[in-house]
């Protein structure tokens, strides 16, 4: 089966026809510290992304990638939309005064626009993503209303510190991403591995930062993505797979490494006094999972640690993550 699946896609990517591009992708993507058992800092991301097939593209989407630096020549285009809904809270959410040495509330709301391209080098597949976000935090993002909603859906104590959240703010930020995939791919008996490096950065008055890392894989089907997508800021996926007759799977583990100019989460409002903690500037992931593809079917778990990101932090953060995209 595996073979005939892989040579397949070997030559869906070859030949490009209609048929097999004729899809777009929706993903499903929850990141919940539920999964590890706490209930702190990051601890609830929501995200509903769609991305378009291949070169399924406005015009004006093609003279902007053509106006962007490092785009390859040739490069095949898509066009993503998302919305998604975070959540962040202190340790303490049973205070209701302001709790000063802890992270601040804060909700964030936003929509997103993307262009994703895919080319080919010697080594492998190369995937850049341009990603503008416009969206807004504080009372209007409407944080203290879905979690403890939520809390008293499943019987948990409410937090109650959300009069000391973030002020409201109109917010935008613009990430690019660059992944190289493939390089130094050996088979290992029946089973493939790959090494996908990473490098990006993101610039806004959500978050400012540099990051690089890399990501490997071992399982079969490894053509079908780059790795299951994540919500930023993280170690990038694809929010696309090319679907394949059959069963696909693979386990992976990865690092991102951040320097961190601005944080609103930590380093608080922009244009307001509001509450906020001494954010540290370099920041960590480590993260591992499995990815399972049954046709046009893509589910993942990743199982996330991320360092301490402000001085003070009693321990640096576990949490898990869950996506499920389709093809149809």
């Amino acid at each position: 089966m595996w073979p005939r699946c892989a040579a397949a896609l070997l030559l869906a990517a070859a030949t490009a026809s209609q048929a097999d591009l004729s899809r777009g992708f929706y993903t499903l993507l929850v990141e919940n510290d539920v999964f590890t058992g706490s209930d702190h800092h990051y601890t609830n991301g929501l995200r509903l992304s769609y991305l378009s097939h291949e070169d399924d593209v406005a015009p004006y989407i093609r003279r902007f990638a053509a106006a962007m630096p490092f785009m390859p020549d040739g490069a095949r285009l898509r066009t993503g939309y998302a919305i998604g809904h975070n959540i962040y809270t202190p340790d303490d959410t049973r205070a209701a005064a302001l709790v000063p040495d802890e992270r601040p509330y804060a909700g964030y709301l936003y929509a997103g626009m993307a262009v994703v391209a895919e080319s080919d080098n010697s080594f492998g597949g190369i995937l850049d993503t341009w990603e503008l976000d416009l969206g807004l935090v504080g009372p209007w993002a409407l944080g203290e209303e879905v979690q403890n909603n939520f809390h008293s859906l499943i019987g948990s104590a409410e937090a109650r510190g959300w009069d000391n959240q973030l002020d409201n703010e109109l917010t935008a930020v613009l990430t690019y991403e660059r992944k190289w995939r493939h390089i130094w791919r050996k088979p290992v008996k029946f089973l493939d591995y790959d090494f996908i490096p990473h490098v990006g950065g993101s610039l806004g008055n959500v978050a400012t930062y540099l990051n690089a890392g890399a990501t490997m894989r071992l399982g079969q089907g490894l053509e079908r993505d780059y790795g299951p997508p994540r919500i930023r800021p993280s170690l990038p996926g694809s929010g696309f797979f090319m679907p394949c007759d059959g069963f696909g799977w693979y386990f992976y583990a990865g690092v991102d490494g951040r320097a961190m100019a601005h944080n609103i989460f930590l380093d608080g409002n922009t244009f307001s006094d509001s509450h906020s903690v001494d954010s540290k500037t370099w920041v960590g992931d480590i993260q591992m999972g499995l990815v399972l593809s049954f046709d046009s079917v893509r589910i993942a778990y990743t199982h996330i640690y991320r360092t301490p990101e402000y001085r003070g932090q009693k321990s640096g953060d576990n949490f898990g993550a869950v996506s499920i995209s389709a093809s149809f």
